[in-house]
């Protein structure tokens, strides 16, 4: 007896910690949204301000929009289609049936990403513009086959002679389906359209390929929210799981009331769909701007602002990378603003996918820092238009870090008493960068044998040094004080040393990359005049100034840099990136062949 009761509470507490594991991150993002810091980690009060500012937010309110009517309409279309094919199936001969599955796996098994871009090729060849529908039709798509696995096991376990017992009785085929079939069908629909619904709310890689014109779903403005800490993110999911809890204990509790609502859910969805044809429709008068720009870059009411003054619209489109950007623009999506990073830039002058700009039209370029013009990948700035500049230096905890050491450069990162306690940025480049800078060679160098030093001093640091690899999420770390030496990038050691007064950021004497990030025009653009007049207007001081609080990043117009003093943004003020020093380099153009060398000895290191 004492054994049962033993083992039920042993089984009772692995239960728990199994739930507590589960759930404990979700009931810590819970409590975070009502932060009223912007600290992911740290609770300083409690504040609805994220609620406010989500409810305010049109971006994300249009995003909860898409990404509602999408999973509805996929999941109806879905289920349609999915309950018609296995009934099809269960009357087909065995070699056709078997043929069906077969193919109907694929999408299941197959990665998202082989899913995405054979879906994004496809739209593309077809000529068919990116936006609403192609999500739709991808969503249709990857969804119909779990709905064809969900029911055609219950059509096998149908009596084949139902639908004839049916018809013998008077009913017609189509009464026979509907009254008889149908609702012997009913679990493995109803498990579907949950599979479904679930399976298109949640999906972010295919519908981040497959979308255009500005059209962009709940996952695709949170990943894109995550390129800055934004609070937010905990506000939106919280409601979307309050939601779904609510919605499963009403399942639970009234499943007749859900039951007998089914027809007004149903002309709800219609309401939603004459609401999507007016959200979506074309605005076939007035001026249109296709803007592609990095996420968390570009503040919305910038770009609100700008549509009421010039009488027009615009679809910005966001992306995470400069590559996955490429990959999109090469795929026929067309744009008419990019604003990228200087060696993609020099990629696309040389590919001649842009177009030269009238600096007649852009008469604030007389605001912008000479320091921060003429980079090597536009010389003559006769594509480019800078946009946010700064360096990649070293952050550091001045209370722990030893100011001599601070001499070391770059070689501080492999300094034995720091081991353990630092944070390298996840960039292939810029690791690479920081190796050959300590080795004092050139950090666009196509010497192997100096580029194969850099990967040993990469390993070695390793070894020796026990360092983490970390993407944006390295500012929560450094506001919080997890680590005592970062990585990163100048303006997101400003903001983290606005948020934590213990730190200091600085360029290391061997030199860094000096990056640019730059407005450029799309070969594609044919309303040349107003991308040239919004260029211009993103150089206005009071918009400048604005676009610079929002995002934190340097800016190349010298006036708003010299007079940034905001107290949200001390940190700004405490560093100014040194532009033009000797040792700085600018990344450039790697071919083919050398990105490919980068590419396998980066996956060594990351993999050792």
């Amino acid at each position: 007896m004492r054994d049962k009761k033993s083992s039920r509470v042993v089984y009772l507490i692995y239960i728990t910690l199994l739930f507590i594991f589960f759930y404990l991150p979700i009931v810590v993002m819970m409590v975070f949204s009502f932060n009223s810091s912007k600290s992911l980690t740290n609770m300083t009060g409690f504040s609805l301000r994220w609620y406010s500012r989500l409810i305010s937010d049109g971006s994300i309110m249009r995003a909860v929009y898409v990404s509602l009517t999408i999973a509805i309409f996929a999941t109806i279309i879905s289920v349609i289609l999915g309950t018609i094919t296995a009934i099809g199936l269960s009357k087909s001969r065995r070699v056709m049936k078997e043929t069906i599955l077969n193919i109907n796996n694929l999408p299941i098994m197959n990665p998202d990403i082989v899913t995405a871009i054979g879906l994004m090729i496809l739209f593309s060849s077809a000529m068919i513009a990116k936006g609403y529908m192609t999500m739709l039709l991808a969503h249709i798509a990857f969804c119909t086959p779990y709905v064809i696995t969900s029911v055609y096991p219950k059509v096998r376990q149908l009596d084949p002679s139902l639908a004839d017992a049916a018809m013998d009785l008077g009913a017609t085929p189509f009464e026979a389906l509907t009254k008889v079939i149908i609702p012997m069908l009913r679990d493995g629909i109803y498990a579907g359209i949950l599979l479904a619904f679930t399976m298109s709310f949640d999906d972010f890689v295919i519908s981040y390929f497959v979308t255009g014109n500005g059209v962009e779903n709940i996952s695709i403005t949170v990943y894109n929210m995550t390129k800055r800490t934004n609070p937010t993110i905990n506000a939106l999911s919280t409601i979307v799981i309050l939601v779904i809890a609510i919605l499963l204990i009403v399942s639970r509790l009234l499943p007749a009331m859900l039951k007998a609502t089914m027809k007004k859910i149903m002309a709800v969805a219609l309401a939603l769909l004459i609401g999507f044809t007016t959200f979506a429709g074309i605005k076939s008068n007035g001026r249109t701007l296709r803007i592609f720009i990095s996420g968390e870059y570009l503040d919305p009411e910038i770009v609100e602002d700008f549509e009421k003054k010039y009488d027009c619209d615009i679809i910005l489109e966001t992306f995470d990378s400069n590559e996955s950007m490429y990959t999109k623009l090469m795929s026929g999506s067309e744009y008419d603003i990019l604003v990228t990073s200087d060696y993609m830039i020099e990629r696309l002058i040389k590919e001649k996918e842009l177009q030269p700009l009238n600096w007649d039209n852009i008469p604030n370029k007389d605001s912008l820092d000479p320091a921060n013009m003429g980079y090597p990948f536009d010389p003559d700035n006769t594509y480019s238009v800078p946009y946010f500049v700064g360096t990649v230096g070293i952050l550091y905890d001045t209370n722990v870090v030893d100011e001599a050491d601070l001499e070391e450069g770059w070689e501080l990162l492999r300094n034995p008493k720091y081991a353990g306690d630092i944070y390298m940025y996840d960039s292939e480049r810029d690791s690479f960068m920081i190796a050959l800078k300590s080795l004092g060679y050139s950090m666009n160098t196509t010497d192997k044998e100096e580029i194969k030093e850099a990967y040993d001093w990469l390993i070695d640091q390793r070894e020796t040094m026990d360092v983490v690899y970390v993407g944006d999420d390295v500012m929560d770390n450094m506001i919080s004080g997890n680590k005592s030496i970062a990585v990163v990038y100048s303006g997101d050691g400003a903001y983290i040393m606005a948020e934590n007064e213990d730190l200091d950021y600085f360029d290391p004497e061997e030199g860094t990359n000096e990056w640019c990030d730059a407005m450029v025009m799309t070969k594609d653009c044919l309303d040349t005049e107003l991308a040239e007049e919004f260029m211009n207007y993103m150089l206005e001081y009071d918009v400048v100034y604005q676009n610079s609080i929002f995002v934190g990043y340097t800016t190349p117009v010298a006036e708003v840099r010299d007079d940034f003093k905001v107290e949200e943004y001390d940190g700004i003020e405490s560093y100014t990136p040194v532009f033009g020093a000797p040792n700085n380099e600018i990344f450039r153009y790697q071919d083919e062949e050398l990105r490919a060398y980068y590419s396998d000895l980066w996956t060594k290191v990351k993999a050792y």
